[in-house]
């Protein structure tokens, strides 16, 4: 049972898409996607998974669709047999994964199209190409379960009534859309790097779906003579970004699921070879000469990565690219980690300034934790302890609430 549903998670945003290109109808992709589910469920078990599961549940799934749109007379009987002849399916023994095209891409920039709210492009990248649940992605967002079933069957309605196109957009307007795909897959990410519902501290999950889904990005664009150089500089560089972040995952909690800050994790757990990797891809994308916030993060995630010990980070750089960062998107939370680096390369003092400076943060926690470490490191005990009690009423992540009451006791 568990084999076939990850299958069906792996698999789930191959099958939709090829089934968005005749369909053009999301809502209907994704109900005869579960349907042809459900009759895995039922036969594997018994008849074995086959050579491409992909490819039976595209099958499956199509014939699903074809039976219902005859029964909703939404096309007449003529059109129907011409799409059933064009589709018919290869014998399930026969079928060769190879052949099936990959058109994730397009549904990608479907679900990212800037007709739809930003909530609504992440809710559907997630269920469409992840695979995942309503109610789990629902619970990542902490948004009320009717509410997320009424914002994606509204996305997906407008998707078919606007007539959003489904393809790559021209060439012209890829920057603007490319953005938005971007965006996205940064906002999963960080939504599982540190989980904003459950109890442990990361969602691999969604890390992984997010670094997947880079992984296709990459890799189609690169396919595409039309959208190569300066256009893929940043998807490279999110993709390295999220390596990087991802290489710790193993060094961030301990065997009891608790929290390790960065300076105290044991750095041999760190994953060297997605550490290679992710360097490796900043490389390339800084190679393009088109430089962006992507690629900036990500060279700040490679200065900790390639740290052999916290003492030897270099700090200076690190506050220097966050300068460069905050030029490109003068964001308060920007503000927040340019201080916390320069803290670390001049002084808790220093930073300590520059924190109290900042505005619009106080309802943010990581403002209040990040001011309650300088204090702690500064002696200042009673001020630490308070604001170290400030970001435990705001944290929303109970490993890390866990954490902070840590380091209250300390304080005491």
């Amino acid at each position: 049972m568990e084999a076939i549903k990850e299958i069906f998670q792996r698999e789930a945003g191959r099958v939709v898409a090829a089934l968005m290109v005749h369909l053009r109808d999301l809502e209907l992709a994704e109900d005869c996607l579960q349907d042809a589910f459900i009759a895995a469920l039922r036969r594997w078990p018994s008849e074995g998974v086959p050579r491409s599961p992909a490819a039976w549940l595209i099958t499956v799934a199509r014939n699903r669709a074809l039976d219902r749109l005859r029964r909703e007379r939404r096309f007449d009987h003529t059109e129907a047999g011409r799409w059933a002849l064009e589709n018919t399916p290869t014998p399930e023994d026969d079928m060769n994964p190879d052949d099936i095209p990959d058109e994730r891409l397009k549904l990608i920039f479907t679900c990212c199209h800037p007709a739809l709210a930003k909530e609504s492009q992440v809710a559907l990248t997630l269920q469409a190409l992840g695979g995942l649940s309503t109610p789990e992605i629902a619970a990542a967002f902490l948004t009320p379960l009717a509410t997320m079933q009424q914002r994606l069957v509204r996305a997906k309605r407008k998707i078919r009534d606007a007539g959003i196109p489904y393809q790559v957009p021209p060439a012209h307007a890829i920057a603007e859309r490319l953005d938005a795909v971007l965006a996205v897959l940064y906002l999963i990410f960080n939504a599982g790097y540190v989980a904003s519902a459950g109890e442990s501290l990361v969602r691999h999950d969604l890390c992984a779906e997010a670094i997947r889904l880079g992984r296709v990005l990459c890799g189609l664009l690169d396919h595409d003579p039309m959208l190569r150089g300066g256009a893929s500089a940043e998807a490279l560089g999110l993709l390295a970004l999220m390596l990087l972040h991802d290489s710790r995952r193993s060094a961030r909690t301990s065997p009891a699921g608790d929290l390790i800050p960065l300076e105290e994790q044991n750095r041999s757990l760190w994953d060297s070879a997605q550490i290679a990797e992710g360097v490796g891809l900043l490389d390339r994308a800084l190679a393009l000469q088109q430089p962006g916030i992507y690629q900036i993060q990500a060279a700040i995630a490679a200065l900790h990565a390639q740290a052999a010990s916290p003492t030897q980070t270099d700090w200076p750089q690190i506050a220097l690219l966050y300068d460069a960062l905050y030029q490109r998107t003068p964001s308060p939370v920007v503000a927040l980690n340019r201080a916390v680096a320069v803290a670390m390369a001049d002084g808790a003092e220093r930073g300590l300034l520059l924190l109290n400076e900042l505005d619009g943060l106080d309802g943010y926690y990581l403002y209040h934790a990040a001011r309650a470490d300088l204090l702690r490191r500064m002696a200042i005990m009673g001020a630490a302890r308070e604001a170290y009690s400030r970001a435990y009423a705001l944290c929303p992540n109970p490993a890390e609430r866990a954490y902070l009451l840590r380091r209250m006791a300390e304080c005491e």
